[in-house]
């Protein structure tokens, strides 16, 4: 398997079944929220390691999971490298390309949590040396299996919006207070702020609906008190194929707006509210190994509506059954390609297409200029 999904074997000299053991980097949201319950609902997937100093995060990942082991640092893994047979980077961003390095040079596959680095060249960088070793190098891109996204691409492939000329989509919040934490840092070097952490998401969902990006314009603010990093983003790309996406990211809106509004020549979609598979995680829900448990499904109070000439809001257009969130499809197909039945779900070099936008909005909002990519 490789950095792009063209070659799908498994470890060099390792074609095997499973089940495939699991080193995980980082215990905090991304680690315990999402990666640990996914990987362990995952056939062929077991959690072997989490690396975490934190006295407190070992316990609660011991609560869970009781037969893991632990370590204090990513070192300890290449240590014993012929024991795993998968890395999983859920640590902070900065840390993100250097444990990958050394994972992908200990003979590991690697999947990493978005954003993969601060630059697109560092993402080819990691790619090109996945190739070079014949390993999975994989990234997290979770969203691209939300409900509201499925159900859009869905429609788009049948179909029935016609020709998709403008898309709108939404991450907003309302978070008045600071967090703090590095997400919040100002400092460069932590990737932190708001264009590189839901700007990964909304970016990665445009390209995979309307393809690559021809321009960029973004305007990206600090607006609450004490804030160092971007906290209300907009981003506005133009595609190749002439599509415009007009993306926002932002912890300070008040009324929030449509999730996805996507216009067409026969008809348009609204569809409201966030898919609901994080909040379910983060309250303790569990998916099941095999799929048995209903996950991810939405009432339908919350489905969104397609039509032409009124408001959704006021009961124009039809309603559509929400395609129920599969967060456990990604790490489904992981383990497909360990077993080299199966193709890389997310790509270091789709990963990288996405941080070029990433890295042109930035300077657009910068120097308040359009880039051309």
């Amino acid at each position: 398997m490789t950095g792009t999904g063209s070659d799908t074997s498994a470890r060099p000299g390792s074609r095997r079944e499973g089940p495939f053991r699991v080193g995980l980097v980082g215990y905090g949201l991304a680690g315990s929220v999402f990666h640990a319950p996914l990987i362990t609902a995952t056939e062929g997937l077991v959690l072997d390691t989490v690396v975490t100093a934190n006295p407190e995060r070992r316990r609660q990942a011991r609560d869970e999971f009781p037969d893991v082991r632990f370590a204090a640092t990513p070192d300890e893994l290449w240590q014993r490298a012929d024991e795993l047979d998968l890395i999983v980077i859920a640590s902070p961003n900065k840390t993100h390309v250097p444990i990958a390095r050394a994972a992908l040079e200990a003979g590991l596959p690697v999947v990493v949590d978005k954003p993969i680095a601060g630059a697109a060249a560092q993402a080819r960088e990691l790619a090109a040396l996945a190739d070079a070793r014949g390993l999975l190098l994989s990234v997290f891109q979770n969203r691209r299996w939300d409900n509201d996204f499925l159900t859009l691409r869905k429609l788009i492939a049948d179909g029935e919006l016609g020709d998709v000329h403008r898309f709108e989509s939404r991450f907003e919040r309302w978070r008045p207070e600071l967090k703090g934490g590095w997400r919040e840092s100002g400092d460069p070097a932590e990737i932190g702020g708001l264009l590189y952490d839901l700007g990964s998401h909304v970016v990665d969902q445009a390209l995979v609906l309307f393809g690559p990006a021809a321009t960029v314009y973004a305007e990206s603010d600090v607006r609450r008190a004490g804030a160092q990093a971007d906290d209300d983003t907009f981003i506005a790309i133009t595609h190749t194929n002439g599509v415009r996406s007009h993306l926002y990211a932002s912890a300070v809106t008040a009324q929030l707006g449509p999730r996805f509004r996507a216009l067409g020549s026969k008809a348009g979609y609204v569809k409201y509210g966030l898919d609901p598979q994080e909040a379910t995680l983060r309250d303790g829900g569990r998916p099941v190994a095999g799929g048995e448990k209903e996950w991810g499904v939405e009432p339908e109070e919350l489905w969104g509506r397609i039509g032409s000439g009124e408001s959704p809001l006021t009961g124009g257009g039809t309603p559509v059954p929400t395609v129920p969130g599969a967060y456990p499809a990604y790490y489904a197909a992981v383990a497909e390609a360990l077993r080299g039945t199966g193709e890389n779900p997310v790509t270091a070099l789709e990963a990288a297409a996405a941080l070029d936008v990433l890295e042109a909005a930035y300077r657009s909002a910068q120097e308040n200029v359009t880039v051309t990519l």
